[in-house]
């Protein structure tokens, strides 16, 4: 599992502690969590380096400065794919998503599904803690990324998904051109574009408790003008 930090020092401890639980009963044939941050001056850095020297599931990729989700995930993807990794995963570092729900993202990959999201949009999945406003922000733009890509995926913008290694290995994500959110629309799409199964889990996304947000209307911005780019720019 690949999960990139900035500022999280009130949540990455728990974070992994939970996620390690949950990976320890699903997959007891053996996981990793790599820690992706980018030089957090909270010292969010430093609590990963001493969880990686309590357990051996436990990995830091340090980077020097914050360059943005894409690319912090594109070096995690690149540093699981060389050690080995069958299976890749996703997910917030601030509990917005569930650490038990890695156990059916990872099952669902190793049934029916090259790529499986947690979905806030499909039945049983939902949102908490958010105002009417942000909510309709939020369905809106997964609504959008839908139309714009003829796609039938309910939740296009989340970030909690379990790929099979070999849609990372086919998608060739390094040359993946977003930075923020709009990174998680063209993952999938390349995936579905390249005729993998994807499949969605119905999951309850959670504001976060510790911590800031780290959203913009920057990402936000960004997301609008790549999309109709990923469909009919050039590759």
């Amino acid at each position: 599992m690949v999960l990139p930090t900035y500022n999280e020092a009130d949540n990455v401890q728990a974070i992994l502690t939970r996620a390690g639980e949950v990976l320890a009963a699903a997959a007891p044939e053996g996981f990793r969590i790599l820690v992706v941050d980018d030089g957090s001056p909270d010292g969010t850095g430093d609590i990963a380096d001493s969880m990686a020297g309590e357990h051996d599931w436990v990995r830091v990729l340090h980077r020097t400065e914050k360059a943005g989700i894409g690319p912090a995930y594109l070096a995690g993807f690149a540093h699981a794919l060389g050690e080995g990794a069958g299976y890749v995963m996703e997910m917030d570092s601030d509990f917005s998503h569930d650490p038990a729900d890695l156990a059916r993202l990872l099952e669902r990959a190793r049934t029916d599904a090259d790529l499986v999201l947690g979905s806030r949009y499909v039945p049983g999945g939902g949102v908490s803690d958010w105002g009417r406003l942000r909510q309709l922000i939020s369905e809106w733009g997964s609504t959008y990324a839908r139309v714009v890509l003829g796609l039938k995926v309910r939740d296009l913008t989340g970030g909690f998904k379990c790929f099979r290694r070999e849609v990372l290995e086919a998608i060739d994500f390094q040359t993946v051109r977003s930075r923020g959110y709009a990174f998680q629309v063209e993952l999938t799409y390349r995936a579905v574009q390249a005729g993998f199964r994807v499949a969605e889990v119905p999951i309850v996304f959670r504001e976060r408790e510790k911590g800031q947000s780290k959203m913009s209307w920057r990402i936000a911005a960004e997301a609008m003008w790549l999309v109709p780019l990923l469909r009919f720019g050039r590759r």
